[in-house]
């Protein structure tokens, strides 16, 4: 009888085992020598949570907004491309794990699944979106999120071009040919193919995304969005002043995984800093790291609005497609549940700065 899964990382486990060695690194890997892939993690375990007692916790609510809209829980599920190497339903099951556990998901532009195929249920969904060097090809992207119902564009600001991601180059990576990225397959973008001595996505950001990405285009991305824009991918207070002088809607703290800069911070090393930046004038969110319901609390004590999960979903999709999907949130809402009744907190707006601390960490 096989053992039951009972952390994020049995999940993880279970990919390692079963996906092929193609799908797996481009997963699970970092940029060149990994040191932020594995300081994301690392970094949760020098915060400690400061738990209040004699607290009455026998009903706790895990239920919070963004952008004004209620979601069950503050763990959203994050972009991650060509789901359909993890499992064939792909991006179309994460949607519909997100639907029944009523949380956000955010789909891919290099998504194995078409926006409008995606756009299941009535519950929050963002369009993550790469500017391309063909600027008509991203405003209809904008226009058919909007057209189908997403609720939010999540703009990435940190791909002018790939990271150096060294299993890739040397596996040469490329999309398996039964896929493709579904959301330019009329556009003759849809193709991800070897590159000699070369990743093949590499290849395709060089040829294809503007590498001249700068604050005139996210005023453009305002300009076609009817819906809220967001930032995604920064790293320091003066970035997340810009990008409320730009006036987006919020931002998400992201290092992209790991996956571009090596050597950049942990996002929750850096989130407290961009929140300060802020100030509460729009609303912060996180990703990177998260594997546990106490990393989830500690991102909250440290001002963000919500945590976005990567790779957990890729290695639940693998392990049992949707309803793998749906056992990973409700393990780690557990968690997170479990957690804030130790912590002495009954709801999200419970979780303070007070509910931390950082030993020896310096001044900002």
């Amino acid at each position: 009888m096989a053992k039951p899964l009972v952390s994020l990382d049995d999940f993880e486990q279970h990919a390692l085992r079963n996906l092929d060695r193609n799908a797996l690194d481009y997963y699970r890997s970092g940029a060149q020598d990994m040191i932020t892939l594995r300081e994301n993690q690392r970094a949760f375990d020098r915060v400690f949570i400061r738990p209040r007692v004699l607290r009455d916790v026998s009903t706790v609510s895990l239920s919070t907004t963004i952008l004004g809209q209620h979601i069950a829980s503050p763990i959203c599920i994050a972009p991650t491309a060509m789901q359909r190497m993890a499992h064939p339903d792909g991006e179309l099951a994460t949607a519909r794990a997100a639907e029944r556990r009523s949380t956000c998901m955010v789909l891919s532009s290099w998504s194995t699944t078409r926006i409008e195929d995606v756009a299941v249920g009535s519950g929050a969904k963002w369009l993550q979106l790469y500017v391309y060097k063909d600027r008509e090809a991203t405003r209809r992207l904008i226009e058919r999120a909007q057209d189908s119902g997403y609720t939010a564009i999540a703009l990435t600001v940190d791909t002018p071009f790939l990271g150096r991601r060294l299993p890739d180059i040397r596996n040469r990576f490329r999309l398996p040919p039964h896929l493709t990225m579904a959301n330019f397959v009329d556009q003759g973008k849809a193709q991800v193919g070897a590159a000699d001595n070369a990743s093949g996505l590499a290849a395709y950001v060089a040829s294809q995304i503007d590498p001249t990405l700068n604050w005139s285009h996210v005023q453009w991305v305002k300009s076609v969005a009817r819906i809220p824009v967001l930032v995604k991918g920064i790293l320091t207070a003066e970035d997340a002043r810009l990008a409320v002088d730009a006036g987006v809607d919020g931002i998400v703290v992201s290092n992209h995984g790991g996956r571009q800069l090596d050597t950049v911070p942990a996002t929750i090393d850096v989130l407290e800093e961009v929140c300060r930046a802020v100030d509460g004038r729009i609303e912060v969110y996180l990703d990177g790291g998260v594997r546990r319901g106490t990393d989830v609390f500690k991102a909250l004590a440290l001002g963000a609005r919500a945590v976005f999960l990567g790779r957990p979903v890729l290695w639940a999709l693998n392990y049992n497609g949707e309803d793998g999907v749906v056992e990973m949130l409700d393990m780690i809402n557990e968690e997170l549940r479990l957690a804030m009744s130790l912590a002495g907190c009954v709801s999200v707006t419970d979780i303070t700065r007070s509910h931390v601390t950082i030993p020896n960490q310096p001044r900002l």
